[in-house]
């Protein structure tokens, strides 16, 4: 078994720990720890397996596949001195192969569509010989072994105490790929746009209640400056822009393919004065000038991640300029707002909440 020739402080979780161990396995002979192999990893951390092979395999060009730039930037910073063949790929797609090894662990709590996406994606990508190497936090898992078998090789089983692994060689192509992407129509005031979405944008294939309630919500001058802070599909920043061509609006999200549909959307509806960027930190060009900004910030991580996007609305706009943000959850936002913005004011609509605060 190839051992690691160094390792990452931070160890992996079960699921992609167990998608290592059997990556190793794969790889005994000496003419693959030699050989020039192509590796691509998903991960459910920091991209520790990625990490862990691209050690074990010097000549080996490793890659760890990101979708959304936060973990791809966590990631970076916990590889100590990573190995010259490792690199972070941020991007809606696997980046192109052939492969001759994909490792691609995955949650029992995952979006299961996503993980398809992903699954089906890897192995596209797989060389004739490449070698699947999928793994699940259940270890009565089903449903991960039923997805591999439709690609209609043999699925090899490696059990273990809290996560089970598979094993799919490539013999030949899918003979059907399924596209798990999504075209839709959605109407704000007197117009129909189109939009798109992806497994992992949110919202897939439906334009989500909460960014109906903030388009309701808005009416924007001309020439007015708006950013969409985590845009997810584009919804939002699409109807604003689709309003008035002298409105200017700036879109960001972490999230790759949240992007990429944000733009293809604004492509599809001729949305000349719509932009849009990846973005974690909160960067926006010419901050300090915007008039509006709008946000559906997730409700998870004890608003950790609301924060980020309220300090972002900060530097984004101009002094006197308004923040929105629609939730289900507004009181930390009722009663930390106060502390550095005025005009905090609340209001409900069905079972959401509008928050308005003006900049300082």
């Amino acid at each position: 078994m190839l051992k690691p020739h160094m390792t990452i402080a931070l160890p992996a979780r079960p699921a992609e720990a167990h998608a290592l161990e059997v990556a190793r396995t794969l790889l005994v002979s000496q003419e693959d720890a030699a050989a020039s192999l192509r590796v691509v990893c998903t991960t459910a951390g920091r991209g520790q397996a990625a990490f862990e092979l691209a050690a074990a395999l010097p000549s080996a060009d490793v890659t760890a596949w990101f979708l959304d730039l936060f973990p791809q930037t966590a990631a970076i910073a916990a590889w100590e001195s990573p190995p010259a063949g490792l690199r972070a790929v941020c991007a809606a797609d696997i980046p192109s192969g052939p492969y001759d090894l994909a490792v691609i662990p995955l949650s029992k709590n995952g979006e299961a569509e996503l993980s398809r996406d992903i699954l089906q994606a890897a192995f596209q990508q797989l060389a004739i010989g490449g070698r699947l190497v999928a793994a699940i936090d259940n270890p009565r898992d089903n449903w991960l072994r039923e997805q591999l078998a439709e690609t209609g090789e043999t699925v090899r089983v490696r059990p273990a105490a809290d996560t089970v692994a598979y094993i799919v060689e490539k013999t030949r192509e899918l003979t059907k790929v399924r596209d798990f992407s999504c075209e839709f129509v959605f109407r704000d005031r007197d117009r129909l746009l189109k939009g798109v979405t992806r497994p992992g944008v949110f919202a897939h294939r439906r334009i989500d209640p909460a960014a109906r309630h903030l388009l309701n919500a808005v009416d924007v001058a001309a020439d007015t400056r708006v950013v969409d802070i985590g845009c997810g599909s584009g919804c939002v920043a699409m109807g604003l822009a689709a309003r008035d061509p002298s409105v200017h609006v700036h879109a960001f999200d972490a999230a790759a393919r949240a992007v990429e549909c944000t733009r293809r959307g604004a492509e599809m509806n001729s949305l000349a004065n719509l932009s849009v960027a990846i973005e974690c930190e909160g960067n926006v060009p010419d901050p300090g000038t915007y008039d509006l900004a709008l946000a559906n910030p997730p409700y998870y991580a004890d608003f950790r991640i609301a924060e980020l996007f309220v300090e972002a609305a900060r530097r984004a706009l101009a002094p006197g300029g308004t923040l929105l943000i629609v939730t289900k959850q507004p009181t930390w936002y009722v009663e930390t707002l106060p502390n550095s913005w005025r005009d905090v004011a609340q209001e409900t609509v069905k079972t959401y909440h509008l928050i308005e605060a003006v900049r300082e």
